[in-house]
């Protein structure tokens, strides 16, 4: 599905949908110091289902977990390189969940994309929300692409591995022409 945004740019939907699942994936490996991909999520669960995901498409490593909207807003826009040693131009793709406590997600893309250092940096919406309004909303303030979960755990490694591909992989950011 593809949906206009504001801008007047069409947006990709990429819709998968995972299971609850336990395992014992230990999430404190997911501490990059040179992270492509960081994961804001705020429910445990799902962060150690992504975690599966990209570790079975050989992103596992290079992924730094974000617990909430505040902690990726202090990541992102407080702290620096010289703060917790994370060189933040190394980042290429972000998988971003809407709800979450304290911040939500809509209100934490707000604030990223007001920052001039991460315009044109990917963000994938990973949400277990398909309400169009979210959808829209999401693109229009700044989402490239959304992935709705949960359904099946091989759909969703298959929409991880196309975003990481797409994204890290394959995309070349305006910044870099």
């Amino acid at each position: 599905q593809t949906y206009q945004t504001k801008g007047g740019e069409i947006a990709s939907l990429l819709i998968c949908r995972i299971p609850i699942l336990q395992s014992q994936l230990n999430l404190t490996a997911m501490d990059s110091k040179s992270p492509k991909i960081i994961l804001i999520e705020d429910n445990a669960n799902d962060a150690e289902l992504t975690g599966i995901a990209l570790e079975r498409c050989g992103y596992y490593e290079e992924t730094l977990w974000l617990k909430d909207g505040i902690e990726a807003r202090n990541f992102f826009l407080i702290n620096d390189e010289d703060t917790d040693g994370v060189n933040r131009s190394e980042i290429r793709l972000v998988f971003l969940d809407l709800k979450m406590p304290r911040m939500n997600g809509f209100d934490f893309l707000t604030s990223l994309r007001a920052d001039e250092r991460y315009k044109f940096l990917p963000v994938s919406v990973l949400s277990s929300s398909g309400v169009d309004m979210d959808v829209k909303k999401a693109l229009d303030i700044g989402a490239n692409s959304y992935i709705i979960k949960p359904i099946d755990f091989k759909a969703q490694t298959e929409s991880i591995k196309s975003a990481c591909d797409f994204w890290i992989d394959t995309h070349v950011s305006v910044e870099e022409v």
